[in-house]
């Protein structure tokens, strides 16, 4: 890196940006990697490097970084309207015709949409919307949200109470009334013995037994992601939605999905609440909405939420909350392009069909003397790292093995994400079989390589 040379990119960076979700100990040393444009599924940085985005940018550069209908759908769109806002009663046309898109795409089977410029953001939305449904009801003590531990919501100051990360101390949260249960990760923390089903019961239990104790009647809903993907890609275990299900009905609890990683497309079919059969009353996307080529969040409405709240809203004259740019007309003509790519491309189909490829080669990773398991659906995963394949014991923390992968791959030429003690990897839907087998070559090396560097 040239982070130290005169009036460098790397330089300039050091001296302007300052980074979040960053290492800072990594970047003071290495430098950071400044980006000048990208080919498919790889970035090229200032001198010319090219690096595989295993991890799609955030999760969102599905279709790769220079797709030309992406592209030309955002000119043809600011040629003819670049921006307007979706305040009172005004709309630009293209968003009304993504919303009837994202309904008809939905599992619900009629429903409506709210805008915002991102999954935080949409998150955030959701929660104002149910303070209001339950104060509007009569029932204004109906302000606790549940989570669950390891879930990621977001950063706002109400998102970030939902996120069940320890980072979240540092900024004092979470704020009261945010309460997280359990994390449906059975191989970690399942009781000897217990099976997946069994797992799944006791979990179901707890949570009824932590509806009873805070009151039912002071619980506004419960947020879940499909598979929970900041926590490290942790699908659910067998039967967690059967079995949270009915309890959530049984108290008239609301049940939101977070769709912001696992929507169109991510777990192999357009929706994670489809795969894991979740029966949610809101989904909540962002990120693949506009294939990482615009900032765009949304909240569909299923049929008796879109009911409750259009029928308070009145009441109250319009609901009261907002974002300038939210249903921008250039987002949702991109959002139209990215949705009608993923279904006539055959984006989707092809996740189907090279996430066989994907999870042989991230079980492949679980055979490393130090990789305690390997998890994943459709073209997401992770490794996670553990000192004890038996006793599932952590690496030591100062060893920073997961950082050193990362640091090491992307010197190789890949990017990868640590999340803890895991690597995680989230590849475009373009990728090819022979891209997979790359990637995976590159991180088994990369592996060998880190841990003979920290003599283990």
């Amino acid at each position: 890196m040239n982070k130290h040379v005169g009036n460098s990119w790397e330089q300039r960076d050091m001296e302007s940006v300052f980074h979040g979700f960053t290492d800072l100990e990594t970047l003071n040393k290495n430098g950071p990697v400044v980006l000048t444009h990208g080919e498919g599924i790889h970035v090229f940085d200032v001198h010319g490097k090219s690096y595989m985005d295993a991890n799609s940018g955030l999760w969102n550069n599905v279709a790769g970084f220079n797709h030309p209908g992406l592209i030309e759908a955002i000119c043809e769109q600011a040629r003819r309207f670049p921006g307007y806002h979706a305040f009172f009663g005004r709309v630009a046309d293209t968003t009304v015709a993504l919303s009837e898109k994202l309904v008809k795409l939905s599992p619900f089977e009629r429903g409506k949409v709210y805008y915002t410029n991102s999954g935080s953001e949409a998150n955030d939305t959701v929660v104002k919307m149910l303070w209001m449904l339950h104060r509007r009801n009569g029932q204004p003590q109906r302000r606790k949200i549940i989570t669950r531990v390891n879930a990621y919501h977001g950063v706002t100051v109400a998102t970030a109470s939902m996120t069940g990360k320890a980072y979240n101390a540092e900024f004092g949260l979470p704020l009261p009334g945010f309460l997280h249960a359990d994390c449906p990760h059975y191989w970690r923390f399942a009781k000897p013995g217990e099976s997946e089903l069994e797992f799944s019961q006791r979990l179901a239990r707890n949570l009824e037994e932590l509806i009873i104790k805070e009151g039912a009647d002071t619980i506004a809903g419960m947020f879940c992601e499909p598979v929970q993907g900041a926590g490290g890609v942790i699908p659910p275990s067998e039967g967690y939605f059967q079995a949270i299900r009915p309890i959530l009905r049984k108290y008239g609890i609301p049940l939101i999905a977070d769709e912001v990683i696992t929507g169109f497309g991510r777990t192999g079919e357009m929706w994670g609440s489809v795969k894991y059969d979740v029966q949610p009353d809101a989904i909540v996307a962002s990120k693949c909405i506009t294939a990482g080529y615009f900032p765009m969040g949304a909240v569909i409405l299923g049929p008796d939420l879109c009911d409750a709240l259009t029928r308070v809203s009145e009441e109250a004259e319009e609901f009261p909350h907002g974002f300038t740019a939210g249903g921008n007309p250039l987002g949702s003509a991109v959002a139209l392009k990215a949705l009608d790519i993923l279904e006539t491309e055959g984006l989707l189909e092809n996740v189907r069909r090279v996430s066989t490829r994907f999870l042989a080669g991230l079980n492949s990773l679980a055979e490393h003397k130090y990789a305690g398991e390997a998890r994943g659906v459709g073209l997401m995963g992770a490794v996670e790292l553990v000192a004890d394949k038996k006793t599932k014991a952590p690496l030591d923390g100062k060893l920073q093995v997961s950082e050193r992968i990362a640091n090491k791959a992307l010197q190789k030429g890949l990017i990868c994400r640590p999340l803890g003690q895991a690597i995680v990897l989230g590849p475009p839907f373009i990728i090819t079989e022979a891209q997979i087998d790359e990637m995976f070559d590159i991180l088994r090396e990369t592996m060998a390589e880190v841990f003979a560097d920290v003599g283990l």
